[in-house]
């Protein structure tokens, strides 16, 4: 994987040097030979077909590159960089973050999500996942979805009524309440600190739904969520859906 990243810059930095006049004459065979290798490599696999840039399909040498860069489409170098950079993004984020690896927690918590017959909520995990490198504004409105409909699940389950318009805090509120997990239901120091950490937790998955997902519109200066940022809001949401669905469980059967 590491190998792969490092081509993947080195093919960015290449046409990088192509646009802003850093291969002459002396240099272009060799550069464009080396173009094409590292071209060959990204387009032949299937893994990376929804991150390469579109212009590696279209331009088959650094002549072709060059004809898509150069003025008046892109007047100067840092508006040539620009573009590279943000062709480029993608890629280099799913090769980072994605290829090749599953968080470990990932399988652990497929496995207790899945113990329940609940379609809705398998969905908003898979979603969650899927969505965490090309998607993170998706990934982060999927997290807060998953909670959500795991509080929901349980208060059906249990048969207790709550009001299907409220925000999240509300409604993870009254599901901790019913499986003694909120803060306020415990007198030790160390259990307070745990659940309060978990309140925080569907505090902070609403502020990131409401700063940075794709729940809501944005103003002229928006904020663009990351991959890391995606991978922190599913990660967390994960583990705290599978803790409420296993609390419950243990709560119908005390002695499992």
């Amino acid at each position: 994987m590491q190998d792969l990243l490092i081509q993947a810059q080195s093919l960015q930095n290449l046409l990088i040097s192509r646009a802003t006049g850093g291969i002459t004459s002396a240099n272009e065979r060799e550069s464009n030979a080396q173009y094409l290798q590292l071209r060959q490599l990204f387009i032949s696999n299937k893994g990376f077909e929804k991150y390469i840039p579109s212009f590696l399909l279209t331009c088959r040498d650094l002549h072709q590159f060059w004809n898509e860069v150069k003025a008046p489409r892109f007047e100067t170098y840092a508006e040539r960089r620009e573009f590279i950079y943000k062709a480029f993004e993608p890629l280099l984020n799913f090769i980072e973050f994605s290829y090749g690896k599953t968080c470990p927690s990932d399988e652990l918590i497929n496995q207790g999500i899945q113990k329940i017959d609940a379609v809705h909520i398998e969905n908003a995990w898979k979603k969650a996942l899927e969505r965490r490198i090309d998607d993170p504004e998706g990934a982060i409105t999927s997290a807060r979805t998953l909670i959500e409909s795991v509080c929901k699940y349980i208060l059906d389950e249990a048969q207790i009524t709550y009001d299907d318009r409220q925000d999240l805090q509300k409604l993870y509120k009254q599901t901790a309440e019913y499986l003694n997990l909120a803060p306020s239901q415990h007198t030790e120091d160390i259990f307070k600190q745990i659940l309060g950490g978990c309140t925080a937790i569907i505090e902070g998955l609403g502020a990131l739904r409401n700063r940075l997902s794709d729940a809501h519109g944005k103003g002229k200066i928006g904020v663009n969520p990351k991959p890391r940022h995606a991978q922190l809001a599913v990660n967390l949401s994960g583990a705290l859906a599978v803790y409420l669905l296993e609390t419950w469980e243990h709560k119908k059967n005390p002695q499992k």
